[in-house]
C-alpha cells in the first residue's frame, strides 16, 4: 500500500492559521482553492507569491466576467494568505476589496409565500421552507436544526452557531409549529429535524433545500427573481409591515448592526403607502375637456 502524499508545509501552515482563528470548514476550503488557483495563474511556488501576483489574478478574474462578490472573496483569501501565512503584510492593502453595488432585496407577498409553500415537493420541504420564512432563518440554519431546537412550550426555535458562530432564538408561531408537528408525524425524524434522505445521521444540504425552493417557485408560477434567501427577506419585511419594532426584527434576524436591518424599510409597502406624493398636492394639471 502506497504512503499518502505528504501535505505541503505552507499549505499546512495556512490550514493551521485558519483553524486557530476558528474558520469554518467551508471557508477553509474556499481559501485553499483561491490560493491554489492564484498560484497556478502566477506559475509560482507558494513561498514566492507576492502582492503583484494577487493583483494580477484579481484582474484576470475581473476580465473573465467574474462577479464582484466572488472577486472580493478571492481578495480576502489572498490578503489572509499573504499577511498571515507568508508574513508579508506590507502593501497588502494594494490587494483591493471592491465596492459591491447595493441592490434592494426581492420580497414575496404573503400570497406568493403561501402559494410557494403549497407547491413544495413534499411535506418535508414544505416544513423546511416554512421555517425559512416563518422564523426568518438562513439556509444553513434551517438545515442544521435538530428536533431538540424546537421549544413548543416557550414557542421559540434555538439557532445554534448561526452566522459568525452566534447562538440566538427565533420566533415559533403556532401555525408553523403545527406544520412541523405534521412533518414529524409523517417523517419521524430522530435527531435532525430535516435528515438527509441518504444518511439519517446527517442533515439535508443547503443545495437540496435550494433545489426544493426553486421547484416550488416554478410550480407556483412566481416569476420574480427570488432566491431561497428571499424567504428571509420576506419574513423581515412582513414583520415591518405589521408595525413590529425594527430593533426586534434585528434581534430575530441575528443582525449585528441595525443598519443591516434598516434596508427592509426601503422595500416595505407600508413605508411607501404611508407617504403622500408631492404630485397629489398640486392643483389640477389636466386640461379640461370641452
Amino acid at each position: 500500500m502506497s504512503e499518502p502524499t505528504p501535505i505541503h508545509p505552507i499549505r499546512q501552515r495556512l490550514i493551521d492559521d485558519m483553524t486557530l482563528r476558528g474558520f469554518a470548514p467551508l471557508t477553509q476550503k474556499c481559501y485553499i482553492r483561491v490560493v491554489r488557483n492564484c498560484l497556478a495563474h502566477a506559475r509560482k511556488l507558494p513561498k514566492d507569491l507576492q502582492v503583484d501576483d494577487a493583483r494580477a489574478y484579481l484582474l484576470h478574474l475581473q476580465q473573465s466576467g467574474v462577479g464582484v462578490s466572488s472577486i472580493n472573496s478571492s481578495s480576502v483569501a489572498l490578503r489572509f494568505f499573504l499577511r498571515v501565512t507568508l508574513g508579508r503584510g506590507e502593501h497588502v492593502e494594494r490587494v483591493p476589496v471592491l465596492r459591491e453595488p447595493k441592490r434592494l432585496p426581492a420580497v414575496l407577498t404573503p400570497d406568493e409565500v403561501a402559494r410557494l409553500l403549497l407547491c413544495a415537493p413534499s411535506l418535508k420541504w414544505r416544513a423546511a421552507l416554512g421555517v425559512a420564512y416563518g422564523a426568518g432563518l438562513r439556509a444553513a440554519e434551517v438545515c442544521n436544526l435538530k428536533i431538540a431546537d424546537v421549544d413548543a412550550e416557550e414557542m421559540r426555535v434555538r439557532v445554534e452557531q448561526g452566522k459568525r458562530r452566534k447562538d440566538r432564538y427565533a420566533k415559533l408561531s403556532p401555525n408553523l409549529l403545527e406544520l412541523l408537528r405534521e412533518w414529524w408525524m409523517e417523517g419521524r425524524p430522530t435527531h435532525w429535524l430535516f435528515p438527509s434522505p441518504w444518511d439519517s445521521h446527517a442533515p439535508v444540504t443547503t443545495r437540496s433545500l435550494n433545489r426544493s425552493f426553486h421547484t416550488a417557485k416554478t410550480a407556483a408560477g412566481i416569476t420574480k427573481p427570488a432566491s431561497l434567501h428571499t424567504l428571509r427577506h420576506s419574513f423581515a419585511t412582513h414583520l415591518f409591515d405589521e408595525d413590529v419594532d425594527i430593533r426586534v426584527i434585528q434581534v430575530l434576524l441575528g443582525h449585528a448592526k441595525l443598519e443591516t436591518t434598516a434596508i427592509y424599510t426601503q422595500v416595505s409597502s407600508k413605508t411607501l403607502d404611508s407617504v403622500t406624493g408631492p404630485f397629489e398636492r398640486l392643483p389640477p394639471v389636466r386640461e379640461r375637456s370641452d
